[in-house]
């Protein structure tokens, strides 16, 4: 039953961890260069759920323009979110700026269930469902695209930061934001690039996660963006593991090489002698 069930399941996880992936980048890139866990970014995920819910619902558009749409104010939200609450603070205790950083969550996620309530709502499903059977592994249309779009946001953001002069400027500040900054780059519009492409790519993955769900609330974000946040850590403790595990097995396996040329070069020379 378990090794029936494997490949599904594995099938899912990856679709499924594709949208978590695009929700930890936000959280990676913002750590990387200011330092900061953003406990907000998985509400932001929450904001972009309800903009592709209210685009798509209210304003009629399809869900290629809301997603894009969705993308687009999440990206001006954390500008926002930059601005007002911790840019105010980037030189104080790292315990102001974390407090903060939950402030800010629990702000977003009440102030939707002041506005929308506190009700699970069903996300519109303009896609229409076919479903792909390769042996024991079912697969939807939704779930191929998710993967797809996923795949085109991760390779974009690739791009913006290794190709791009922006991209650059936030590596150089993520490295040390003093010498970037006697460089000549603007390290407040460099973070504030940071926060609008890490909130678009939460809003992307909130309106997946809508698409696969069929559900969205306004609590959603917590669970997620907990997830997302120890993905980074979960991803980088197993390949230290594996390493460890490689360089055990290489010294057993030089060990047992030294002993076999002992073997094959001591042992005829004693018998002759």
């Amino acid at each position: 039953m378990f090794f029936e069930q494997l490949p599904q399941q594995l099938v899912n996880g990856i679709i499924l961890g594709s949208i978590y992936a695009l929700l930890a980048l936000g959280y990676t890139m913002v750590y990387g260069i200011i330092k900061l866990i953003n406990f907000a970014h998985g509400d932001i995920y929450m904001m972009g759920a309800f903009v592709g819910y209210y685009a798509i619902n209210s304003l009629g558009m399809n869900f290629w323009v809301a997603l894009v749409f969705a993308m687009l104010v999440c990206a001006i939200l954390g500008v926002v979110i930059e601005f007002l609450a911790y840019r105010p603070l980037r030189n104080s205790t790292r315990i102001s700026a974390l407090i903060t950083a939950i402030g800010v969550s629990f702000f977003l996620e009440y102030i939707m269930v002041l506005f929308v309530g506190a009700d699970t709502r069903s996300f519109p499903q303009k896609i229409a469902i076919k479903t792909y059977h390769l042996g024991s592994i079912s697969v939807t249309n939704v779930q191929l695209l998710i993967l797809v779009v996923a795949l085109v946001l991760m390779v974009a953001l690739q791009l913006i930061v290794k190709k791009t002069k922006m991209g650059k400027a936030m590596r150089a500040v993520s490295v040390d934001s003093d010498a970037a900054e006697l460089m000549g780059i603007n390290v407040n519009n460099t973070i504030s690039f940071t926060f609008a492409l890490g909130s678009s790519l939460a809003g992307a993955a909130g309106v997946l996660i809508g698409l696969y769900y069929n559900s969205i609330e306004p609590l959603m974000g917590m669970t997620p963006g907990i997830k997302a946040l120890l993905l980074p850590f979960l991803v980088v403790s197993v390949l230290s593991l594996v390493q460890h595990l490689v360089d055990l097995l290489s010294v057993f396996w030089r060990h047992y090489q030294l002993q076999l040329v002992c073997q094959v070069t001591v042992m005829p020379s004693f018998m002759v002698s």
